[in-house]
């Protein structure tokens, strides 16, 4: 009974780890595209957002959101280098810049996120 067991519980946990999307039900584009509708002119229909919740409720969400941003519209390297990063939180905004060491020249990024939804409000880069 014991090795049944143990078989079974083998045998689970290789299948279900080389699922593979054939193996899934999936919606396809045009269940997104009715939805994508339906959220553009029903925006209170089954929605977390509703500007009044906050959504982005700390500096790590903010950053992550505001990294995967800048490291494609300004490199990876470049951001990394521009840490730490000057983060505020002022009346639901997420105020994130860059930061350079003392006595160096150059810009940083300024990025602007409003927590209760995620909308990015600005994107600068000095020069």
């Amino acid at each position: 009974m014991r090795n049944l067991i143990l078989t079974f519980l083998v045998l689970s946990t290789i299948t279900s780890c080389g699922q593979k999307k054939q193996d899934r039900i999936t919606l396809g584009k045009d269940y997104a595209n009715e939805e994508l509708k339906s959220a553009l002119t029903d925006t209170i229909k089954h929605n977390l957002i509703n500007n009044s919740t906050r959504i982005i409720k700390d500096s790590l969400t903010a950053t992550t959101i505001a990294e995967t941003v800048l490291f494609n519209l300004y490199g990876k390297t470049n951001i990394i280098k521009q840490q730490p990063y000057e983060i505020n939180h002022i009346n639901n905004y997420w105020v994130l810049n860059g930061t350079l060491p003392k006595g160096t020249l150059g810009g940083t990024f300024l990025i602007i996120i409003d927590d209760r939804n995620s909308r990015i409000i600005r994107i600068t880069h000095g020069k």
